[in-house]
């Protein structure tokens, strides 16, 4: 592993790779091959554009190539509700189309559908309406009849634990009955056992899943002849003496070549559920994932590992992060904070700036502002820097750069009569029966210039000394500790830090970072350009 051109670059350049393969927050993964291609979906919850769509042609390194929705469906979802929305997906390629299946844990379990991946994707249609009902996997057996494996929320329907199997039309638009539960880990020892994806091999049906909760968790599989079960189950791969906790939910995939591998997230706090991936081997039918001696049934995680054999070599790549602005479209790196509407922004392909609009304030926080433009961090530190151009602000306008997890800070300037005031936004999350409150603390820092016509604004992700340690479970590791700091520069050469506060996970996501732009009086509202946002 690097850290290349600003990013992380997990293939080492010698047919080795280090784990882990993306340092970025894609909570929750699914995979699926179809030819040379392999394709990866990740939650996005209220982050929208929703379910990012990643491809790679080796299983190191990935690009983003779309998003399978455009919006989260339902009005709620014009605001943002962190920690609602898309849950975790599943990715099929069933007959020449691609198939997604998505879970919203309030409303119910989505299908979304596309001949092709890089392009757009259909409407997304709801197959189950209700709640609780999550992590679905749709699985089409020999004889053409489908299925949806899933789990529940004990949040929403009051139990956990247990693995569902319903049948449903073969093509994903209706459930045939609800189904039955065909696993209980409550008297397994199978505590909190979700995810599962279904395959068949050798005539066995699998079920793979994790068991033990996301920071302690292992990876659990069971095994039948019977769809319908009894399933035996084995745990296959444990964090054991390594520094992989977990290792969370995800997918076996298989490469032309025949070789099998399975992919997981790690949980790491503030940075998010981040990207590993695991040689696997069949051993009397039963898998065994990572690095593990003769007789053993579970493995553990590995860290540098040859990469896998897809029949040639590929260049090395990774996920953008950085962004000129200089093109029609916004990167794929960016997901706003809530459903977008039209007049957010556009892209100025004269100037090659984003132009934000000021959008109307009626949040009561700024966590709670819908046009925050947000991306995930791309690797554990970072230094992130963006040029502001103010001569269109108009009074009432604030923009700047914000950094959002539990703990949230933002770095501002406010237009107002007398000219320009900078000041530091911040605040921390709570969240009580699945909804999220805070409080602003804003605090002027200094008075501008009504001169003053552009800003530079940065943020700093600075890996520290972990002071906690994780013991709630079989395994005691360390948590691993990040500070964040925010500053500003009016000459693009000389920066000062206005704040610096250790970092805090949001509700089931990593923190992310981003620009801003909202109006808060009633006067005529006007715009922010930004120039560029670098990694330096």
């Amino acid at each position: 592993m690097v850290v290349n051109n600003n990013t992380w670059i997990a293939d080492n350049g010698d047919g080795t790779y280090t784990n882990p393969i993306l340092f970025t927050d894609y909570s929750d993964p699914d995979v699926c091959r179809v030819g040379d291609d392999y394709f990866m979906v990740a939650s996005s919850f209220c982050n929208a554009p929703g379910l990012p769509v990643l491809h790679s042609n080796d299983l190191v390194n990935w690009k983003m190539i779309s998003y399978a929705i455009e919006k989260i469906p339902g009005e709620q979802f014009d605001k943002p509700l962190h920690g609602h929305g898309v849950w975790a997906p599943a990715i099929r390629y069933h007959e020449g189309e691609f198939i997604i299946f998505f879970p919203m844990p309030d409303e119910g379990i989505y299908v979304v559908k596309t001949k092709d991946p890089w392009g757009k994707w259909d409407e997304p249609t709801c197959l189950f309406s209700g709640k609780g009902w999550i992590d679905p996997c749709p699985f089409w057996d020999d004889d053409g009849k489908a299925y949806m494996v899933s789990a529940f929320a004990k949040s929403r329907i009051g139990f956990k634990s247990v693995l569902n199997l319903c049948e449903i039309t073969p093509d994903c638009l209706h459930m045939v009955d609800e189904g039955k539960h065909i696993f209980d880990g409550n008297i397994e020892n199978q505590e909190t056992i979700e995810g599962p994806k279904m395959y068949k091999r050798n005539g066995y049906y699998y079920i793979f899943a994790p068991s033990g909760g996301v920071k302690q968790g292992w990876q659990t599989v069971l095994r039948s002849k019977n769809i319908w079960g009894p399933y035996e189950h084995r745990n296959v791969l444990m964090q054991k003496d390594t520094v992989v906790n977990g290792p969370h939910q995800g997918a076996w995939v298989n490469t032309q070549t025949g070789e099998d591998w399975f992919i997981h997230f790690q949980d790491v706090y503030a940075a998010g559920r981040i990207i590993h991936l695991q040689p696997m081997k069949w051993v009397n039918d039963w898998p065994v994932i990572g690095e593990f001696k003769e007789g053993e049934e579970s493995g553990k995680p590995v860290m540098t590992w040859k990469k896998p054999n897809v029949g040639e070599t590929y260049p090395i790549c990774s996920p953008e992060g950085q962004d000129e602005f200089d093109g029609e479209s916004l990167g794929l790196q960016w997901q706003w904070n809530a459903n977008p509407k039209a007049g957010w922004y556009h892209m100025d392909t004269e100037s090659q700036q984003l132009i934000l609009h000021a959008v109307k304030k009626d949040a009561d926080t700024i966590t709670n502002v819908p046009n925050l433009l947000l991306q995930k961090w791309f690797m554990p530190e970072c230094h992130a820097v963006t040029k502001l151009n103010l001569s269109e602000m108009k009074t009432g306008d604030t923009a700047g750069m914000i950094s959002m997890g539990v703990s949230f800070g933002a770095i501002a300037v406010t237009k107002t009569e007398n000219g320009f005031v900078l000041k530091r936004i911040s605040g921390e999350q709570e969240f009580a029966n699945e909804a999220a409150t805070a409080v602003d603390e804003s605090v002027a820092i200094k008075q501008l210039s009504a001169d003053t016509k552009e800003i530079w604004f940065t943020n700093t992700v600075k890996k520290v000394p972990s002071t906690s340690m994780n013991s709630d479970g079989p395994y005691t590791f360390p948590i691993p500790a990040e500070d964040i700091s925010l500053g500003f520069s009016l000459d693009g050469e000389r920066f000062e830090d206005i704040m610096t506060y250790p970092a805090k996970a949001g509700r089931w996501v990593g923190v992310k970072h981003g620009v801003f732009c909202y109006h808060e009086e009633n006067g005529e509202a006007g715009k922010v350009g930004v120039e560029y946002f670098h990694y330096v």
